[in-house]
């Protein structure tokens, strides 16, 4: 994934080598980056995938360019990670997800990187769709998808699914 800048945003790939660092601690991730980690970073529940993100890239490395993380420019920190869950599929579509640390959230930082993933992954060989998903009860997650140009197509199982 090359550079995907934003007004005040970075995306960069989030490498394999980084997802270690990340699980030996914040100090080894910064290190690695030359960026400052935000003191959240990573949230919980990413961190708990990590371990499955670097067997999956390592068997399949052409995957992880779609995996990033954020820096905040003017803080020079990484704030949150945003990415295409494994490239574009048969039917040409791939999958947004992302997340932002509690301390950045509520500044429309996710919205202004989504929309550069949404218009970078468009711009994609074999790529007409992007879609999303979120549970009914994140609202944030909802407000987001909805201000960046995402419809819902269906409810199943209390996740909303969307799709541009």
């Amino acid at each position: 994934m090359p550079y995907v800048n934003t007004d005040r945003l970075t995306l960069i790939t989030f490498t394999v080598e980084m997802m270690k660092a990340t699980l030996n601690g914040q100090h080894q991730l910064e290190e690695i980056t030359g960026y400052k980690a935000a003191d959240e970073y990573p949230m919980e529940d990413y961190k708990q995938l990590l371990s499955y993100k670097i067997d999956r890239f390592t068997r399949h490395p052409e995957e992880n360019e779609w995996e990033g993380i954020i820096i905040h420019k003017k803080d020079n920190t990484i704030m949150g990670d945003m990415g295409f869950k494994g490239g574009p599929n048969e039917e040409g579509e791939m999958d947004l997800g992302y997340s932002i640390v509690p301390s950045y959230q509520g500044k429309g930082y996710a919205t202004e990187m989504t929309i550069a993933m949404v218009n970078w992954g468009l711009q994609q060989q074999n790529v007409n769709k992007i879609t999303a998903s979120c549970s009914e009860s994140n609202i944030p997650s909802i407000r987001v998808l909805e201000k960046t140009g995402f419809e819902q197509i269906r409810t199943e199982d209390r996740e909303i699914y969307w799709s541009i």
